[in-house]
């Protein structure tokens, strides 16, 4: 009895002792990552428009190792991933990537050192988890939360909710409508036209 006892005191210790350990791990990533993207975007050297698209590379390179790309693409299309083909999967990942970058990029380098707070870690699962941020402004406060998978070791985030939206959910609506009509090709298509900037 008192060696069963033993051992239970002794594993809820190891536990307690791992646990704040592991459920750090996801907040930190996420945190990491942002601070690079602040550090790109508040360096002193990289001003002007000059040097916009120094920026623009260096901020693509952070979020090559903050994102899953396969993961927000399947998400996003959701029962939908299974009707394309796979050659049509690989240039979807980088379409909708690219279709992101110009909805986005402009915003993110407009920002103007506004105070980033992260608030509470989630944890979904073992391996998924949400981070809970705001930005504060001047004038509000923006609540944003990061959705992040363990993926090979790493996590990675997967969906952007900012003042409840879901950029994931937002997405799929949109390409829910026009996959309800069109074959996946067609949805490539206006996404290729997006990109190249004709619509």
């Amino acid at each position: 009895m008192r060696r069963t006892l033993t051992v239970a005191i002794t594993i809820l210790m190891i536990f307690l002792f791992i646990m704040p350990v592991y459920a750090g791990v996801p907040m930190d990533t996420v945190q990491a990552n942002v601070n690079k993207v602040l550090d790109v975007l508040r360096d002193t050297k990289l001003k002007g428009e000059s040097a916009k698209e120094i920026k623009k590379k260096k901020l693509r390179t952070i979020y090559e190792q903050m994102f899953d790309d396969v993961e927000l693409s399947k998400r996003t299309l959701g029962r939908n991933w299974n009707s394309l083909s796979v050659p049509q999967r690989q240039e979807f990942v980088i379409l909708f990537r690219q279709v992101l970058e110009k909805a986005y990029i402009d915003k993110i380098l407009a920002y103007t050192n506004e105070k980033i707070v992260y608030e509470r870690e989630t944890m979904i699962s073992g391996a998924q988890a949400e981070i809970q941020t705001k930005v504060i402004t001047a004038s509000k406060e923006i609540p944003i939360t990061y959705k992040v998978i363990l993926k090979g070791g790493s996590w990675k985030v997967y969906d952007v909710v900012v003042e409840n939206i879901s950029l994931v959910l937002n997405y799929r609506t949109q390409f829910n409508d026009i996959l309800a009509k069109n074959k996946p090709e067609e949805l490539l298509d206006i996404l290729r036209k997006k990109v190249k900037g004709q619509q």
